[in-house]
């Protein structure tokens, strides 16, 4: 069930609207990066991803079978922890499985086991054989994979690829303004700080495939890079406007 606005613990002083927005955001419960719907505190500026605001109180998962996840407002204990999907740190609001000591950011929790779009398909797995298209690396955290097994990307690159941008993301949309408001002037300007993948998805199909190929294959890929960025982004139902034109731009 879905709210347009809510009363949260986290911010007991004012209540928390639903919004949208289409420039990245710093969620104030688990601490990533957002983009899409939200609730947010106008007044404190305070903001909050759709998962973070509306927690299940306990969930489980389809890679952790025996394992029962418990939302917690904060990581238990005082040894610093990691989310393993994306082995980054767990600095905010988690889910937490006592028995097996795993933990999850809410996001990573909720990552849909599939992104379709038509003409796209990506199936999520907990570790795959093939390189990321980003690091070229296998293994590592939890992969999305497209039904073809051409197109693979680590979660926790996507993550990367946002964390290394985020300053540079948060100042422009301060100082254009951006918001709720979704100006899309900004977006783009945001889109064009995605890391360039052109060159690492030209390499890849360069090595099997004739130029006309080459420039279906970066398109596909393209796509992909876009659905894992919205659904790690909190909201998979965002396509970040122009994304693929900016990766894949000569």
């Amino acid at each position: 069930m879905r709210y347009n606005e809510i009363s949260h613990n986290s911010h007991p002083h004012h209540t928390l609207k639903l919004g949208y927005t289409q420039v990245p955001f710093k969620c104030d419960g688990c601490k990533e990066v957002g983009i899409g719907s939200n609730y947010k505190c106008t007044i404190c500026d305070y903001d909050l991803h759709s998962h973070c605001a509306l927690p299940s109180p306990t969930l489980s998962h389809p890679f952790y079978t025996k394992c029962s996840f418990q939302f917690l407002p904060r990581p238990p204990g005082t040894v610093a922890r990691y989310c393993n999907a994306c082995e980054k740190d767990v600095t905010g609001f988690v889910y937490h499985c006592n028995a097996c000591g795993f933990d999850l950011h809410p996001c990573c929790a909720k990552l849909p086991m599939m992104l379709d779009d038509g003409e796209v398909k990506l199936y999520l797995y907990r570790k795959v054989s093939a390189p990321c298209l980003r690091c070229g690396r296998k293994g590592r955290s939890w992969s999305y994979r497209s039904t073809c097994k051409k197109y693979n990307l680590h979660v926790a690159c996507v993550k990367e690829m946002l964390v290394e941008n985020w300053h540079e993301l948060y100042s422009n949309s301060v100082g254009s303004g951006g918001g709720n408001g979704g100006d899309t002037s900004t977006t783009r300007r945001l889109d064009t700080r995605i890391p360039n993948l052109k060159g690492t998805l030209e390499t890849h199909h360069h090595q099997k495939s004739s130029k006309g190929k080459v420039k279906k294959g970066c398109e596909m890929a393209g796509l992909a890079v876009q659905f894992v960025i919205s659904a790690v982004l909190g909201d998979p139902t965002t396509l970040i406007a122009g994304v693929v034109g900016t990766l894949l731009s000569k």
